[in-house]
């Protein structure tokens, strides 16, 4: 197992070419790219960064790129594969082989899973070529917002993993459990947070949430062959 910490977590306070430096030295073993930008997303900007530190993982901004590959629209879905391409061709430039995705926002229940599966399983492959795994994350407010979805698209699309979070667990309102039992075999990374006696998030081991049982379930529930 290894610690590592997200870009995104230094978001407006450095950028994400400086923020890679900041979480080396802070002794992690890996980060998170959070991609925050269109000009970010092109590999020509990968190739400057020079943190020194594994990324494990990348991530963009899901209104920017995620949205459009569930457009009906050619054109627009066309777009965002465009964009999806610049991001894996960064991603593969930095040697990482995990993309923490999304998905569309929702507002309410998925219920077109055959429809919602075959979007995601076009943007799977698509990431595939080039040799990351594209990994569906726990999100209140987009495609896995309950738990329940990721197992019934995990049938449909044996390739995907997921990406437990347990902030937005909680946002959600449903139990954290939930979302690793569903996801159980399948997680390829974890995103840690805490939550303090008045439901309100802070960093991990500042709150109320017991880690150690967290742990002790990832570890006999959702090890993953990725």
């Amino acid at each position: 197992m290894k610690t590592g910490i997200s870009t995104a977590s230094l978001y407006l306070r450095k950028e994400t070419e400086d923020a890679l430096t900041v979480i080396k030295s802070l002794g992690a073993d890996c980060a998170e790219l959070f991609y925050q930008t269109f000009y970010e997303y092109r590999p020509e900007f990968s190739a400057t960064l020079e943190g020194g530190i594994e990324v494990s993982s990348v991530h963009v901004n899901t209104f920017h790129i995620e949205n459009a590959l569930f457009s009906r629209s050619r054109r627009i879905r066309g777009d965002g594969f465009y964009w999806l391409d610049q991001v894996m061709r960064s991603a593969q430039l930095l040697g990482c082989r995990a993309y923490s995705f999304h998905g569309k926002p929702s507002g309410g229940r998925q219920t077109d899973t055959d429809g919602v599966a075959e979007y995601i399983r076009a943007a799977s492959e698509f990431c595939a070529r080039y040799g990351v795994r594209l990994c569906l994350e726990n999100v209140a407010w987009c495609t896995y917002n309950s738990p329940g979805i990721f197992s019934e698209l995990k049938k449909r699309i044996p390739q995907i993993l997921g990406v437990f979070d347990i902030k937005q667990a909680h946002r959600s309102g449903y139990p954290y459990k939930d979302y690793i039992n569903d996801m159980k075999g399948s997680i390829s990374h974890v995103h840690l947070s805490d939550v303090d006696k008045d439901g309100k998030l802070c960093l991990p081991g500042c709150g109320a949430l017991d880690f150690k049982e967290i742990l002790s379930r990832l570890r006999m529930l959702t090890l993953t062959e990725a």
